[in-house]
């Protein structure tokens, strides 16, 4: 059975294009003239896990708009990660500020292999598979910003052009044959008839039409006519036999 919902004035929500992630919400102050201003620092990692990617920070007197800054500047910084399958194309070494991260493509069912806010960053990119390490501070701010860094500078490696190319060309070729209509299968009422397929004979003018003699109609009370029975052979003449003549006795009384 079917499961009924629940439309008790709650509007319909449409799935989100980016999902987002926390990384920090902070708690700072600006010294002023007249004392101390207390504001609230949200910073904010989108991705779409298909290779977009991007981070925002935003400050307001409340969270919930300091969160929404963050979201709208990050869409405005989204950056494209070139993904080889499940993993990166190839190592890369980044040092910013007081950030050293070193990232490096595993084998397929590796896992994620990362900490911290190395780890949010590198999952929203749609990054599977692959091998990290942090070596300088823990400021998660400035690891998130390391982090972009490093995968704004991957590129694409030869075999994943090749690899491009054959998708495409795969692809289109698959349109093409989607594209064409089937061919009918031939059926029993479309197959033509023998008598069909010849042609019918025309005969040249002035030739008289052939008279049809009209069948002769048996009574039903008619017998079948016997056939006359087959005479046998006729076995080939046999040779006279020529009588043998007899030896005539001498008489030895003489």
């Amino acid at each position: 059975m079917q499961k009924r919902g629940n439309h008790r004035g709650r509007p319909h929500r449409e799935p989100k294009e980016f999902d987002e992630v926390v990384i920090q919400i902070a708690r700072v102050t600006k010294v002023v003239k007249g004392g101390r201003r207390l504001r609230f620092r949200a910073t904010i990692c989108i991705g779409n896990r298909k290779g977009k990617v991007g981070i925002g920070l935003g400050k307001s007197n409340e969270v919930t708009g300091a969160i929404q800054k963050a979201i709208a500047k990050a869409k405005k910084d989204m950056i494209e990660v070139p993904l080889d399958g499940s993993t990166i194309p190839h190592d890369i070494r980044i040092k910013s500020k007081s950030s050293d991260i070193v990232l490096l493509p595993a084998a397929p069912g590796t896992g994620l292999i990362a900490g911290g806010t190395i780890r949010k960053v590198l999952d929203l990119a749609g990054i599977k598979d692959i091998l990290s390490k942090s070596y300088g501070t823990t400021n998660k701010v400035n690891n998130t910003k390391a982090t972009i860094e490093a995968l704004k500078m991957l590129k694409e490696t030869p075999k994943m052009a090749r690899a491009a190319v054959k998708r495409a060309q795969a692809q289109a070729k698959a349109k093409e044959n989607a594209a064409k209509p089937p061919t009918p299968k031939p059926t029993h009422a479309n197959t033509p008839k023998k008598d069909d397929a010849k042609p019918a004979e025309t005969k040249p003018e002035g030739t008289k039409p052939e008279e049809t003699k009209p069948e002769e109609t048996k009574p039903a009370d008619a017998k079948p006519t016997a056939k006359p029975a087959a005479k046998p052979a006729a076995k080939p003449a046999e040779k006279a036999e020529t009588p043998k003549e007899t030896p005539i006795k001498k008489d030895s009384t003489k």
